[in-house]
């Protein structure tokens, strides 16, 4: 039995949960295109920050309210299950970072190519 798969119905739920996840920390890296969030503080947009806890309450919501969790055929999630699912979703933050610092470095290589430019263009 897969590790997502833990009780009937779970799987996609657990797995779109990722989904959902996933795409809320590539907004939260969003938040600059070059610089780390180490150096930037994600508090610049803090409706970038409600809009991630709104979409991760409603998920909560439809898990652990039984009226929502019937109509969308779910079972709560235990602990270990959430731990999965932040385990597969955070990679995106650490492969993100790696882009951002090639992306660095390239921006930095081809500025001072034009710069090397413009100074023999004078």
């Amino acid at each position: 039995m897969h590790i997502l798969y833990s009780r009937k119905g779970q799987g996609f739920h657990s797995i779109s949960l990722v989904l959902v996840v996933i795409e809320m920390l590539n907004a939260l890296n969003a938040i600059s295109e070059d610089s780390s969030l180490i150096t930037m503080s994600p508090f610049v947009n803090p409706y970038l920050l409600l809009a991630i806890a709104w979409s991760i309450g409603l998920h909560v919501m439809i898990v652990y309210v039984p009226f929502f969790a019937t109509i969308f055929g779910i079972a709560a999630m235990n602990a270990h299950e959430w731990w999965l699912v932040f385990a597969f979703s955070s990679p995106v933050i650490i492969i993100d970072e790696i882009l951002k610092i090639f992306g660095r470095k390239f921006n930095a290589d081809e500025l001072e190519e034009r710069m090397k430019n413009k100074k023999k263009t004078k």
